[in-house]
């Protein structure tokens, strides 16, 4: 845990105490001029900002956690790399805003106040929401990469408590810091661990097939650094940096690290040579800004009538702008905000300025080491597993309950698939596919009571499993008995079958739409068009096999640059939008035509379609997950408002499918199906409800706000019910 603190309570620092000093300016502004009855106006904006940020941070949550394993690491990464962007942005600005600041707030607040309390409830709101969004963005990234979110909560909890003490420090003038210095050892520090996050970034789009190169690494030292010593950990924990990285992922955390930090430096270099010219110049030195939160009336003269008193000495008269040269404040108002360096040393200070930021910054990191060295928030195992074509499971021994990691390492010289099984069964407890030469793979399980081995299966030649080894004390731990293609040999068979005959009265159907329109009957046409339509639906299972015959007989104006238009707009929903838009029979004759044909063509063509039996476990999701999508937004809807009866019969092909897979889903875990067959009959009921006594269908546009959530919602969780499938059907070579 505590190695994944140090990066939250840096970003939770600095961001806290952008928004704390962007709240004190507010306030400071408010009690200046006499509104002191509008300070809730600003609180109010700055809760409401508050609550928007941890909203977006349980959107991301929750938006994640509804997709699938490969889609959560695109998402992941992803949102690593924006959060990178935002958070490079914010180190930059505030490098070259932190001055002004100041004076752009307090004239932002005087136009708020003269327009009313909504406005100046909009200027706080927007002043702190946008901290609190980057703040969400990235704790979420951190927490990815962490894999929990106990460490990075707490070292953002601790870094926000620190930013208000030193901002109601700065506020009462009980504290002095030179905030610019702070601002740039914190900004060199984010970008180090922004480089990590990016680098994160880049391994989740790799593994969630985004970006090439997954297997391509430029290192690994997993063999010579044990992954689960605590200082791999905290270094993996604080800057993301693993024992084994990627061509890629290696490229693009150098290559940000050099160029951003060498502007960064030429930035802070260039800043330093204008702040020292300055005073010889004879212009306002930029270094100090002071907000005196006192009353307007205690501060006279032309002074008062600005609220940022920008130094403009030299130098040498710096030592004498000491609080007793402020404008007068009563005893109970608070002293100004020092934003700058411009404070002198105080009589009795012995230790150097920069001694307060660094031991805060150093002393986290400090303890997070010493935590992570003693502690026991590692892995409880983290050996080293040898595996190779010839041998298997080479320095396994009886591992502890709980969960556990392996490396996985392949000393052969040919890849290999290595499984942590249960040598009775052979049922799965984890598994790390395409193990290179001279690579090392983690595999993480939980382990209890029972027996495990390894079984290594070479990409050529059989398959090697190692010794089994005994384990008592853990309870009791499920694994998943793997599915080889000639368990899927007789449901592909029947599916086979199925669509076949699905295939002949979708002709039948289609001959009967074509005489129809031939006929210039059109009312008959729109009658006859949704039977066909829905023939060609309960096939869904099959869409991926028709290859470009779906696109053919079933696509959408997706992609097409002249839309309904378009030459290639053809099949069901061409001659949907031709039959609800007042098109002729003669027009729609070649279209209708055309669609016959091409349905006669797949027909003709499907016995000779090759058709792979893992692809069957992964239809049993995918048909409504495309339901949701398409037919449940109205997005295939041109004319026929029929969305709903596809989806009815999407799900009678889901019923098809599963009833064929159901005895190997059983055998691996019944309650699936349990709750599958729940959701499907009340999401079918839903659907249902659409349908009238004489077979026509409410339009789905029609349908009440309400019964279009309830609609959504059950179509979800029949589809979060399904999710578990093609992993328990998955064709392991384990088998």
């Amino acid at each position: 845990m505590w190695d994944n603190a140090l990066p939250s309570f840096l970003i939770g620092l600095r961001e806290g105490l952008e928004a704390g000093l962007i709240v004190s300016v507010l306030v400071a502004a408010l009690v200046r001029s006499g509104h002191r009855s509008r300070l809730p106006h600003v609180w109010t904006g700055v809760l409401a900002a508050v609550g928007v940020s941890m909203g977006f941070g349980a959107v991301l949550t929750f938006t994640a956690a509804d997709l699938s394993g490969r889609a959560q690491e695109a998402f992941g990464g992803v949102l690593s790399v924006v959060a990178v962007v935002f958070v490079t942005a914010m180190v930059f600005w505030m490098r070259r805003s932190a001055r002004s600041l100041s004076g752009e707030l307090e004239e932002r607040v005087s136009a708020a106040v003269g327009m009313g309390a909504g406005v100046l409830v909009v200027t706080s709101f927007l002043a702190v929401g946008r901290e609190g969004l980057e703040t969400a963005l990235f704790l979420w990234t951190t927490g990815q990469a962490a894999g929990e979110s106990a460490g990075p909560l707490t070292g953002a909890g601790a870094g926000l408590l620190l930013a208000a003490a030193v901002c109601r420090g700065l506020y009462r003038r009980v504290l002095h810091l030179n905030l610019t210095r702070f601002f740039t050892v914190t900004g060199a520090g984010l970008i180090v661990i922004a480089a990590g996050v990016l680098g994160y970034g880049v391994r989740d789009l790799q593994e969630g097939g985004v970006l090439p190169g997954a297997a391509a690494f430029a290192f690994d030292l997993s063999a010579r650094v044990d992954p689960a010593s605590w200082y791999a950990t905290l270094a993996a924990g604080m800057f993301n940096l693993t024992p084994q990285m990627t061509w890629l992922q290696a490229t693009a955390y150098g290559t940000y690290l050099l160029v951003v930090m060498a502007l960064f430096v030429r930035g802070v270099r260039g800043t330093a040579v204008s702040a020292a010219a300055s005073p010889v110049s004879g212009t306002a030195s930029p270094v100090p800004t002071t907000i005196s939160p006192g009353p307007a009336a205690a501060s006279p003269g032309p002074a008062a009538a600005s609220p940022v008193s920008t130094a403009a000495s030299p130098p040498a008269a710096a030592p004498s702008s000491t609080p007793a040269a402020e404008p007068a404040a009563s005893q109970d108002e608070p002293q100004p905000v020092q934003a700058g360096s411009a404070a002198a040393p105080t009589a009795g200070r012995r230790l150097p300025r920069w001694v307060v930021p660094v031991a805060a910054l150093a002393a986290p990191a400090v303890l997070a080491g010493l935590l992570v060295a003693v502690g026991g928030d590692k892995p409880a195992s983290a050996a080293t597993i040898t595996v190779s074509p010839a041998d298997c499971g080479g320095g396994f021994t009886a591992p502890k309950p709980g969960r556990q990691s392996f490396q996985v390492r392949d000393t052969g010289r040919g890849t290999v698939e290595a499984y942590l099984i249960d040598p009775v069964t052979a049922a799965v407890y984890g598994e790390v596919e395409g193990v290179a030469p001279g690579t090392t793979r983690t595999l993480t399980a939980t382990i209890g009571t029972g027996s495990y081995a390894w079984r290594c299966v070479p990409a050529s030649g059989r398959a090697v499993t190692s010794a089994a080894v005994r384990v008592t004390g853990g309870g009791t731990r499920t694994a998943v008995l793997p599915v080889a293609a000639k368990d899927l040999a007789a449901p592909l068979a029947s599916y086979r079958a199925y669509v076949r005959q699905g295939l002949a009265g979708l002709l039948t159907r289609t001959r009967t739409l074509q005489r129809d329109v031939d006929a210039g009957q059109l009312g008959r046409a729109r009658k006859d068009w949704l039977p066909a339509h829905e023939a060609y639906a309960a096939l869904g299972a099959a869409y991926g096999t028709f290859g470009e015959f779906d696109a053919k007989i079933n696509g959408t104006t997706a992609g097409l640059p002249r839309g309904v238009k378009d030459s290639g707009f053809t099949g069901f929903h061409r001659v949907e939008y031709g039959l609800w838009h007042g098109e002729s029979a003669a027009s729609l004759t070649g279209a209708v035509r055309q669609l016959t044909a091409d349905v006669t063509a797949l027909r003709k063509d499907f016995p000779h379609q090759d058709f792979d039996a893992g692809d069957l476990p992964l239809r049993t999701h995918e048909i409504l997950e495309a339901t949701l999508q398409q037919e449940l937004t109205g997005a295939t809807d041109y004319g026929s408002g029929t969305a709903l009866a596809t989806a009815e019969a999407n799900i009678r092909g889901t019923r098809v499918l599963l009833g064929l897979l159901r005895p190997l889903i059983r055998q691996r875990d019944p309650e699936v199906l349990t709750n599958v067959d729940r959701w499907l009959r009340r999401t079918e009921h839903l659907v249902l409800a659409a349908r009238h006594p004489d077979g026509s269908w409410t339009p789905l546009a029609s349908l009440s706000g309400a019964a279009r959530r309830r609609l959504d919602g059950a179509m979800g969780q029949s589809l979060e019910e399904l999710a578990p499938i093609p992993d328990l059907l998955e064709i392991r070579r384990a088998a």
